[in-house]
């Protein structure tokens, strides 16, 4: 199973900032307990910027585990209570990028020259094995077509298999050396 990381955005009705933020706040603290969930984050609007959008960032254990909580009651209920105070639907977004292979549930983000090191230490090899075992089976053919494949290969590659891998390995050297940041502020 891989951990899922799974980001909501809301905008929430002018006037009504306080009030969500508490609603939000007490959500977040009950569904903490729900099975699966590994972690949350709110990302609140920036101060004096107008923004009225608010984000939750939540990490489960596995798709399984997101499904669920997103079928439960509590989250059901949680949209009845939050309506009256937001406009327009929420925003669903799964984090399938890189981003989401560094971020564990637990914890800060590492710093992005560590990211930047192990993406490197994932990519350098995995476009070296692929260009080599694909060039003879390639040969001769458009400089595009062998590009293309190459990167294909290299990112299901990486996806899959090696960056799972790499980041499982020095999840340790990640953690270290920053700040670990509240999961819930205030």
């Amino acid at each position: 199973m891989s951990v899922v990381h799974v980001a909501v955005t809301r905008n929430v009705r002018l006037g009504m900032e306080e009030q969500f933020d508490a609603k939000l706040l007490s959500f977040i603290r009950e569904s903490m307990s729900s099975e699966g969930v590994l972690g949350v984050h709110i990302l609140r609007p920036a101060p004096q910027t107008g923004s009225r959008e608010y984000g939750v960032l939540r990490t489960f254990e596995s798709e399984e585990a997101a499904e669920k909580f997103y079928a439960s009651d509590l989250f059901h209920l949680w949209l009845d209570d939050a309506e009256p105070l937001v406009e327009g639907e929420p925003v669903h977004r799964r984090l399938t990028g890189l981003e989401a292979f560094f971020r564990s549930g637990r914890g800060a983000m590492p710093p992005r020259w560590k990211m930047a090191c192990l993406t490197f230490l994932g990519v350098f090899p995995a476009v070296l094995f692929w260009s080599t075992v694909l060039l003879p089976v390639l040969e001769g053919q458009h400089w595009l077509v062998f590009s293309m494949a190459v990167n294909v290969c290299v990112v299901v590659t990486l996806t899959w298999f090696v960056m799972p891998f790499i980041t499982k390995i020095f999840h340790p050297w990640l953690q270290t050396g920053h700040a670990e940041r509240i999961s819930i502020p205030r």
